[in-house]
């Protein structure tokens, strides 16, 4: 492959009208529950890697009583529950129960340190935090009590030792203000709360690098919910990877349609590839969203030991390494799994968008697609004047409807919105057809190479098809005479050292001559960050890297 796939306008096959919506979050599973409450709904993975079912009963029994716990701690209408754990079923029983109280969840990842935490407590301010105690050797204790000394909010604490774990001592778990431990007997039927408002807030990368907090209501995490489990077709029976953290929308999202379909969710609360492959085998995975970063781990472990995979029915994919396309052939190939590229932020949602099955290969591994629900408006503007472009035009991507972020916890609103109520994404793409459209790369992320706007994945695409190539980026930097210059980062190939100067010829071979780069470094190892939805590499590092090697 010598570029990315040609984005022309064409007609996009439409997806299926989405069912019914709850009438709000506890409704979702209260429902599930009194239909087959003996259904599992959930596998939790226990620490020595097996699984253990949890039925539709137990979760909604689990939901009633946290539910009426909350309330008898004053949780209510518009407060803020910071839930600080792993992908415990635990996890998905907080979201549920603060919901019915009319409350919202803002997830914390467990690998953030005093200061991302810190600042999303001085942001969202939380009544209240879940905190799990006993996960992974990890001393999240002290590092809430960091956090609450940097940023000045001391909230009560529960705490929470997981489905398999010993009951802890809440006592030694206060903070300053309180602490308890969740009863497991069992609860009223919660009273209906609003689902007009906020359910949940996810943390997304600001221009400081610290989090904003971007929350979404009750009635945009249902709609999207039932109308990406239709656009999936996900059923009962079927089975939902979630090896993403729950606290970023992309586990998040994909683990609400599961529920919204009846489906079963396997929860991994640490990925060990091994182990996950083996349950995909075990238990008949049928769906994943994720980066290819996960699934290149996975066909690293498949690779040293196969196991069938023909139950993987879907894989919704975002490129973050650059390797998305070989795998996608790799698992159409190995398990005729359908891939699809994806689109989704924090603040439009994970899942917004994806392609129909039709649309063929490899142009349906792009990011973007169809927008999932009918309420889901998108037009791409001229990133300079905000004209609004004919399909076909490459400029900014812009989004109105349900999806879009409803607030920005503890912060001014940022200028995120035009003038006539659309939401700028920062995104660059094209639009292919009336609510389709193809991502091209982050705005930032562009080249303006001799006057031309250059995708730098066409140049990636083009480096990773070489045989001595395992992973490849490219970055802008300025050159002397102050024009941008693209330079290459390759990781060679398991055993394999390619050359630079040779890359450079590579590339000549194939792309036109202004986006061939000026020169292509070999590095061990790509810096990378791992965030809730994935490991990406980091951009900014490779241009220091870049501008100290010129």
């Amino acid at each position: 492959m010598t570029g990315r796939p040609a984005i022309t306008p064409h007609p996009v096959a439409a997806f299926p009208a989405p069912g019914p919506v709850p009438a709000d979050l506890p409704d979702l599973l209260g429902r599930l529950a009194h239909r087959d409450p003996d259904a599992t709904v959930v596998l939790d993975t226990t620490p020595d890697g097996t699984t253990h079912p949890v039925t539709r009963g137990e979760l909604w029994r689990r939901v009633r009583a946290l539910a009426e716990e909350l309330r008898e701690h004053g949780v209510g209408a518009g407060d803020a529950v910071a839930v600080w754990m792993p992908n415990w079923s635990d996890a998905l029983v907080w979201q549920f129960a603060v919901a019915a109280r009319g409350a919202h969840v803002v997830g914390v990842n467990t690998r953030y340190g005093t200061e991302e935490s810190g600042h999303v407590l001085a942001r969202a301010r939380p009544k209240l935090v879940a905190l799990a105690v006993g996960f992974h050797g990890l001393d999240l204790l002290e590092r809430l009590r960091a956090a609450a000394e940097h940023s000045g909010v001391t909230p009560e604490v529960a705490v929470v030792g997981g489905p398999f774990g010993a009951e802890p001592d809440p006592a030694a778990h206060d903070v300053g203000a309180g602490a308890w431990t969740p009863r497991r007997d069992d609860g009223p039927e919660p009273a209906r709360s609003d689902p007009g408002a906020l359910a949940v807030a996810f943390t997304t990368s600001g221009s400081t690098g610290l989090p904003k907090l971007a929350a979404h209501s009750g009635t945009a995490v249902l709609s999207h919910a039932v109308a990406d489990a239709a656009v999936l077709g996900l059923g009962e029976g079927d089975v939902v990877l979630g090896a993403l953290p729950l606290s970023g929308v992309f586990g998040y999202n994909a683990v609400m349609a599961g529920l919204a379909a009846g489906a079963t969710v396997l929860l991994e609360p640490t990925f060990d590839a091994d182990r996950v492959l083996d349950h995909v085998a075990t238990h008949r995975v049928t769906h994943l969203a994720s980066g290819d970063d996960l699934v290149l781990r996975l066909h690293e472990a498949w690779t040293a030991r196969p196991r069938d995979l023909a139950s993987w029915r879907w894989w919704g994919v975002a490129d973050f390494q650059g390797r998305s396309h070989e795998l996608a052939a790799w698992l159409g190939a190995e398990a005729g799994t359908r891939v699809a590229g994806v689109y989704g932020s924090s603040e439009v949602f994970a899942l917004t968008a994806t392609w129909p099955d039709d649309e063929p290969a490899p142009a349906r591994w792009i990011g973007g697609g169809r927008v999932v629900h009918p309420g889901i408006a998108v037009r791409v503007v001229d990133p300079d004047t905000e004209a609004v472009l004919e399909p076909g035009g490459e400029g900014e991507i812009q989004f109105r409807g349900p999806n879009v972020v409803d607030a920005y916890l503890g912060a001014d609103t940022p200028d995120v919105w035009t003038a006539d109520g659309w939401f700028r994404s920062g995104d660059l793409g094209v639009l292919v057809d009336e609510g389709a459209f193809a991502y091209v790369c982050r705005r930032g992320d562009a080249l303006r190479l001799r006057g031309f706007l250059v995708d730098p994945a066409e140049i990636e695409l083009r480096l990773a098809a070489h045989p001595d190539v395992g992973t490849a980026k490219v970055v802008g930097v300025e050159g002397d005479d102050g024009a941008t210059r693209a330079v290459g980062f390759v990781v060679g190939a398991a055993g394999r050292t390619p050359s630079g100067e040779d890359l450079v010829a590579w590339c000549r071979e194939a792309l036109a001559g202004f986006k061939v780069p000026a020169a292509v470094h070999v590095v061990d190892a790509m810096p990378t960050t791992s965030g809730t939805n994935g490991t990406k590499i980091k951009a900014a590092t490779l241009r220091q890297w870049a501008l100290e090697r010129s």
